[in-house]
């Protein structure tokens, strides 16, 4: 055998054992906690074929605890990049099996590689969690790293879209990685995120708690909002991670991908025009009104779990990607909260970010009251959403079904926060609150001086209908021009679909500025 040949051998020996990780016992151990290897999961996300990997032969340099002793080529992340459904992206994957995935000097060099690469070349970065967090033997080593990561993250944030699956533990300063990025998918079971473990967080307030109650995917998705979705597992994950990828462009400069349809533009849903009750104050299903209006009834919901009183997620119309924010009548009657606001806040803010139009489905009765709601800030959370309505200048298409009431009114994409094209449903009515408060505050006085009840109770619902034929319709809205005009609600889909044709080539843009200030 020539030299030449030799080395080849040596190469061919090495690239397989690089991609051996830690060793086939430790893979085999992955396997039986029910979790995927990082190239395994590369594999399901990359088209066959297209994984081009960079840095497989680098080690970690640490001499600290006879670290020199245990290297592996690779050191614990897989990076390099590919394509999805044949777009270019950059990866990274981290390995469990090598030092549990501890963050290295080394490993955060290679990642942060592929993300300035991705930066440089308006590609989407796609990045895959399982570490076990900073790598201890190394000191500050792995946590300037980390600090060295989220610099990437927050540089790339708004630039690139970033999207992030958490598939094992995700601990201490890591979580700020995948929170950073734009989504964030968990897997039930097996991925938690945490800032301080269940050990530390008994010794220090006497709590015990377990992993999953702590940080699990469960827990992200419908208590603290950190995680968009939580997958059942990890096939599911990273088919969830390539559809919200498939409604995004490449970049803030790109437009989305176009996807076809056979879904009439025109087409009339003719159960829309029975889909509001009689009774102003029955709840209905918001899915409902989504799933007619939008190409072939498909929806991708973010924060399913999370703030249910709102709805946010992708869908297509007439082939374009679009931002649907809507109501949801049976949570809480569609009332803004808190959490309902931030969560709406954040997705106006991405896709405006990243050219996507916002249509709005408005049914609101107001804010949340009660002092719970004050303490926890509902003035600065109401005002994010507030905040990023009006900064949006991507093209705004709202309808309302029903009620659009007071502060909510305001901040659900009304025509003065520079909304494009707004309509209303013949059952709409906008007013600064409903019929029976309005009439306690207008009347009262007039009403206390009835002594009969029954004459009061009469008396009362005649101011009603008063207050009623003046605010609640949306005629009055309309004659003002508040409402560009009043639709039948089956030909809602063709009414969006056409007022976004016309926004098209909507040019506007902010005051130059170093950053906004929003209240955070």
């Amino acid at each position: 055998m020539s030299i030449q040949q030799e080395k080849i051998k040596e190469l061919v020996e090495r690239r397989a054992q690089a991609r051996l990780g830690g060793g086939q016992k430790r893979i085999d151990a992955q396997h039986a906690k029910g979790k995927l290897t990082a190239r395994e999961r590369l594999s399901l996300l990359l088209d066959e074929g297209s994984f081009e990997e960079f840095d497989m032969f680098v080690q970690h340099r640490c001499t600290n605890f006879g670290m020199q002793k245990t290297k592996f080529d690779g050191d614990g992340v897989v990076t390099g990049m590919g394509t999805i459904d044949g777009r270019l992206v950059y990866v990274y994957s981290q390995d469990f099996t090598v030092s549990g995935g501890t963050m290295s000097e080394t490993m955060a060099q290679k990642i942060c590689k592929v993300a300035d690469m991705a930066i440089r070349s308006g590609v989407p970065l796609i990045c895959l969690n399982d570490s076990g967090g900073a790598r201890i033997q190394e000191g500050m080593g792995g946590l300037a790293g980390l600090g060295e990561i989220f610099t990437r993250h927050i540089t790339a944030s708004g630039v690139i879209p970033q999207i992030s699956g958490v598939f094992g533990p995700c601990a201490g300063g890591a979580v700020y990685s995948p929170t950073l990025t734009d989504f964030t998918v968990m897997i039930k079971g097996t991925s938690y995120m945490y800032l301080t473990g269940p050990n530390v967080v008994k010794t220090v307030t006497g709590e015990t708690v377990d992993h999953e109650e702590l940080g699990g995917a469960s827990v992200h998705a419908m208590k603290s909002g950190v995680a968009h979705f939580a997958a059942e597992n990890e096939e599911e994950g990273i088919a969830l991670m390539k559809a919200i990828l498939s409604f995004l462009p490449s970049n803030n400069r790109e437009q989305a991908p176009f996807k076809p349809t056979n879904d009439p533009p025109g087409r009339v849903a003719d159960a829309l025009n029975d889909i509001i009750p009689d009774n102003p104050n029955k709840a209905y299903d918001m899915y409902g009104v989504i799933g007619c209006i939008v190409d072939d009834g498909e929806f991708l919901e973010i924060h399913k779990d999370w703030a249910k009183n709102i709805i946010i997620g992708f869908a297509h119309m007439n082939g374009r990607s679009v931002g649907i924010i809507a109501n949801q009548p049976k949570m809480l009657a569609g009332v803004l909260d808190s959490n309902a606001s931030r969560k709406a806040a954040r997705f106006i803010r991405c896709c405006d970010a990243f050219n996507i139009p916002i249509v709005s489905l408005i049914d609101v009765p107001g804010f949340l009251c009660g002092t719970q709601q004050e303490y926890n800030g509902i003035i600065n959370h109401g005002a994010k959403l507030l905040y990023a309505y009006g900064e949006a200048t991507v093209p705004k298409v709202a309808v309302t079904l029903r009620k659009s009431y007071g502060g909510a009114y305001i901040t659900m994409s009304c025509k003065q926060m520079r909304s494009d094209i707004n309509l209303a449903w013949p059952t709409a009515n906008f007013a600064v609150m409903g019929a029976e408060g309005a009439v306690e505050i207008l009347y009262s006085k007039e009403l206390d001086k009835i002594e009969d009840p029954q004459e009061r109770m009469k008396a009362a619902e005649d101011k009603k209908k008063e207050y009623n034929d003046l605010f609640c319709n949306p005629y009055n809205a309309a004659s003002f021009g508040y409402i560009d005009d009043i639709i039948e609600p089956r030909n809602t889909r063709f009414r969006i679909i056409r007022a976004l044709e016309q926004l098209a080539d909507k040019k506007l843009e902010n005051p130059w500025k170093k950053h906004d200030n929003l209240p955070l």
